[in-house]
């Protein structure tokens, strides 16, 4: 089985809800990545073989295989096939994973996985409806991914000031992690347009790294009355318009182009919770992943567990014994945002780049999922 590594990995800066990024087409906004990683790795366009793109609200300005336009909207020509897919939440990860896959089965050698999300233009939950009245011959109860993380929150009897605090740890090591120059090699700048203006967007426009546990504690509940529930929009994950992409090939592309692999994808894995409580799918993927691959978490040096809830990574944290000083260590979601259908790949890209700059061995990312699925990732540096 051939090896899949990771050359390279970039994202836009992550634009606030009704920020920067306002006037900028979704095609566009992905589009971003691809030219980055073109620039970086010198390649010609029909040497990429496929681009597999996630995005969780593929319809309006989203729609038409975005992963098919992507490579044409930055200038590739028409060489460059490409597909869309959505494991909503966990798309841009499951992206990357399936990419991983087609190299190690020797079907291609050069392909880019990534994701965008443009949430300000095309809204989350603008794709459908409820599910159909068949959903119920099998399941109780529909909730939101909301409600979810308040039941994982009261299953593990945790509270909104531990919750808050992971909240505020994640801006303060975003700040730190911008502050000490930790993404720069992970963001491309943007010139865009704003109000008829021309612009450039060079960093994350969601982060408030004053936020403290005190802040915190006085904003109003997101889902439940007041005193019933402990998750609130500084402890939940932010709405932002971003793009990420990743070049992953074989070794032995890697060697005859003249790239310098970062990470190798050393397993992956799937999984399906309970849709009701919705978010514990990190756990078991975790869980499996690590069997497969025969690790244990004390193997692993670096893990990103998307923030979607606070809830959910402190969950995480209580079944897996994981540390947090190991976690998300230059932020996450909620500092950073969640643009749902790149931020698996951008947590990938995160794992990667800090793998290189620490000189660290092994890191996993793993994230939960709408309608209770889980993916993870494990990561192996070359």
């Amino acid at each position: 089985m051939n090896s899949a590594v990771i050359v390279d990995a970039v994202r836009t800066p992550f634009g606030k809800r009704d920020g920067s990024f306002s006037d900028t087409h979704p095609q566009d906004l992905a589009a971003e990545p691809l030219e980055a990683l073109r620039e970086r790795n010198g390649f010609e366009p029909e040497t990429i073989e496929d681009v597999i793109y996630g995005c969780v609200t593929p319809v309006d300005e989203q729609g038409l295989n975005i992963g098919r336009l992507a490579p044409m909207v930055a200038g590739w020509g028409d060489v460059v096939p490409g597909v869309q897919l959505n494991r909503m939440c966990g798309s841009g990860q499951q992206a990357a994973n399936f990419a991983a896959a087609n190299v190690m089965a020797g079907q291609h050698d050069v392909l880019i996985a990534g994701g965008v999300e443009h949430m300000t233009r095309v809204p989350m939950g603008s794709d459908g409806d409820a599910p159909t009245d068949t959903y119920f011959e099998y399941f109780d109860e529909l909730t939101t991914q909301g409600e979810g993380a308040e039941r994982i929150a009261e299953n593990y009897g945790l509270t909104r000031s531990e919750l808050d605090e992971i909240a505020a740890d994640s801006q303060r090591r975003w700040k730190r992690a911008w502050d000490e120059g930790r993404y720069d090699d992970q963001i491309t700048p943007v010139e865009t347009e704003l109000d008829g203006e021309e612009i450039v967007v060079e960093q994350d426009e969601h982060p408030r790294p004053g936020t403290d546990e005190e802040t915190l504690a006085e904003l109003p509940l997101s889902f439940r009355e007041e005193g019933e529930g402990v998750h609130h929009p500084g402890n939940s994950s932010g709405i932002v318009d971003g793009s990420c992409a990743l070049l992953i090939t074989s070794e032995a592309a890697a060697e005859e182009h003249g790239w310098d692999p970062m990470a190798r994808i050393v397993q992956t894995e799937v999984v399906g919770v309970d849709p009701v409580t919705m978010l514990r799918g990190p756990i078991p993927a975790t869980e499996n992943v690590l069997e497969k691959a025969d690790m244990g978490v004390g193997d692993i040096d670096l893990f990103e567990v998307n923030e979607a809830f606070a809830s959910v990574v402190a969950a995480w944290l209580e079944e897996t014994g994981a540390s947090w000083e190991d976690v998300n260590v230059n932020g996450g979601a909620i500092a950073h945002g969640h643009p749902l259908g790149a931020t698996g790949a951008m947590l990938l890209t995160k794992l990667a780049h800090e793998l290189e700059r620490t000189g660290q061995d092994t890191a996993l990312s793993t994230m939960c999922i709408g309608f209770g699925q889980g993916v993870a990732t494990i990561l192996e540096r070359v």
